[in-house]
């Protein structure tokens, strides 16, 4: 074990382990959303997770950094808050702020970042774009949200590790980036079960079962 500053508070870590890991498991919150706990290969695409570490010029993303004994790490500076407020409101920007309807309400890490990060879900900063058709029913057994969907990430990582085959992936780039069913779907729907990985592993309700019984607009 050795010792890092966050915050002004000690830590104690393992060497080498994820820095972003290390704050939760100690309760010091950073902002995130794609992270995935004892993955090796962070995603680092929300652009959350910033924080500033002594000797390095500018923020960077925790969850990319590993512990080493001795470094101070802030997580609430100017420069980091600006950064994580202006990634989330871009976020938002793509995002159908319907939180009434929508099965995540009062457990979704998208109220819970914009709460501490005192950012408003419905800001006018910047321009509104969302996808068309509101939501996807090509899969025989889920419907897919675009425009809930955050790109974690989470649902192909999940159903990676239940199939042991990518059954989902990222399609279209920019804006128009989505989840994608890859391949045939009736096999995929066979490989999913009862209960898909994805669908469980969707912190915002992006993917769900058909008979989960959602009333949702019709594509």
């Amino acid at each position: 074990m050795v010792t890092i500053i966050v915050d002004d508070t000690e830590i104690q870590a393992e060497e080498g382990a994820n820095l972003l890991e290390a704050c939760l498991d100690n309760g010091v919150f950073i902002p995130n959303l794609c992270h995935i706990p004892g993955h090796s290969r962070p995603r680092a695409s929300c652009r959350m997770c910033f924080v500033e570490i002594e000797g390095m010029g500018r923020p960077v993303t925790s969850c990319t950094e590993t512990v080493r004994d001795g470094m101070r790490v802030r997580t609430g500076t100017e420069r980091v808050r600006r950064l994580q407020r202006a990634g989330l409101q871009f976020l938002l920007s793509v995002h159908d702020v319907d939180c009434g309807h929508c099965p995540s309400n009062k457990h979704c890490p998208l109220q819970d970042i914009a709460r501490f990060l005192k950012v408003s879900l419905k800001s006018k900063k910047l321009d509104k774009i969302l996808s068309s058709p509101p939501v996807i029913r090509e899969h025989p057994l889920l419907d897919y949200y675009p425009n809930r969907c955050i790109l974690c990430g989470k649902c192909l990582d999940a159903c990676r590790r239940k199939t042991g085959q990518p059954l989902l992936t990222f399609a279209k780039r920019g804006f128009e980036t989505v989840i994608s069913f890859f391949g045939d779907l009736e096999r995929t729907a066979l490989a999913c079960g009862e209960e898909p990985a994805c669908a469980a592993a969707c912190p915002v309700s992006a993917i769900r079962l058909h008979s989960a019984g959602e009333n949702a607009p019709e594509p």
